[in-house]
């Protein structure tokens, strides 16, 4: 085949096309796997929430409502696609896919095990900060071009709100740069394989804090979903959206929330590795020998997944907070905390 193929076209096309088409597979899986994941992480959170609040959540569409995911996808798909008369409509058209596609970008530098990425770039972590800041002119672009008032004060919200959070995002992983002395993401777990307890999470316990509850903001999630907080604003940033539009806010957002789980996974929790004192136990140390790679994956998910669950533990227990609560937050908490864990990082690297 590689013979045929440099016959007919010039030497060394055939390996460039060949990492094309590998790519291409990976990226079609991720995008799969993704999508699949958003569209039963709604369900795990219905039923989640429900059962915290003594309910059944859905069960009327399929067994324990299975297929309810599935039937609100179709019921979106085909509901009719409403713009305002006075809507920029240009930029009302493209917000939701700013959103949609800033996130599904920052699953491209996630490794989700050792040879497994579509790229392994060296500043990973910035990547993923960048595509997170482009996911919040979305929301802004949204609230500003529907032209209507409860939208755009949704848009405003988030604006002052990615502003503030990203900066003690940012902030509360500088102690993870600093001990893994890498922005690679994937150099980041294996430092962390080296470590004694094989986490970060135990050293960084502070820079962890200050990263949960800045995912939380960033993410637009309970208590901190002041952009569509809808006892005050209807809906928010999206309220004159309807139909697939309206779907495709849900998609980024859920995206979103499993990109920060990852970031977690890979950051804090050692990603698809575990602590050295796990590989000891004989039954665990031959499972993950047998099949190392489906193992990896294994470990890495389930990691992932507890990332996710602990967002709708606090969605269905935390009330939300008032807006001038969630800048003093950021601001006067957060943002001092997590330089004052880079400081102490800092030290015990000179010292070490």
């Amino acid at each position: 085949m590689q013979k045929f193929f440099e016959i007919i076209m010039p030497e060394g096309t055939f390996d460039i096309v060949f990492d094309i088409v590998i790519i291409i597979i990976k990226i079609a899986v991720i995008v799969g796997i993704a999508m699949l994941h958003v569209m039963y992480a709604t369900w795990g959170e219905r039923k989640a929430i429900g059962r915290m609040q003594i309910r059944m959540g859905p069960m009327e569409v399929g067994w324990h409502g299975l297929l309810q995911p599935i039937a609100d996808g179709v019921k979106l798909f085909f509901k009719e696609d409403i713009i305002p008369a006075k809507a920029d409509k240009p930029v009302f058209y493209l917000a939701p896919v700013i959103i949609m596609m800033s996130a599904l970008v920052s699953l491209s530098v996630i490794p989700f095990f050792d040879s497994f990425v579509i790229a392994d770039i060296n500043i990973g972590l910035l990547f993923l900060f960048a595509m997170s800041s482009l996911g919040a002119y979305g929301i802004v672009l949204a609230g500003w071009s529907s032209n209507s008032k409860y939208p755009f004060l949704g848009g405003v919200r988030a604006s002052a709100q990615v502003i503030s959070y990203e900066v003690a995002l940012g902030l509360s992983l500088v102690g993870v740069m600093i001990m893994a002395g890498s922005l690679n993401l994937k150099e980041i777990v294996l430092a962390q394989a080296a470590y004694p307890t094989g986490m970060y999470v135990v050293p960084q316990f502070l820079g962890f804090f200050v990263f949960v509850i800045a995912a939380l903001a960033e993410t637009n999630r309970t208590p901190f979903d002041m952009p569509e907080a809808e006892n005050e604003l209807v809906a928010g940033y999206f309220t004159e959206y309807s139909g697939i539009r309206f779907a495709l806010f849900f998609l980024g957002e859920y995206i979103a929330m499993i990109v920060m789980a990852c970031i977690a996974v890979i950051c804090f929790f050692g990603g698809w590795t575990l602590p050295p004192f796990l590989y000891k136990i004989p039954v665990l140390s031959t499972l993950l020998s047998s099949l190392p790679g489906v193992a990896m994956v294994a470990v890495f998910w389930v990691k992932m997944v507890a990332c996710i669950f602990f967002y709708y533990w606090i969605r269905a227990t935390v009330p939300r907070y008032r807006y001038d609560q969630l800048m003093a937050l950021g601001w006067k908490v957060l943002i001092p905390l997590a330089l004052l864990n880079i400081v102490i990082t800092g030290v015990i690297k000179i010292l070490a």
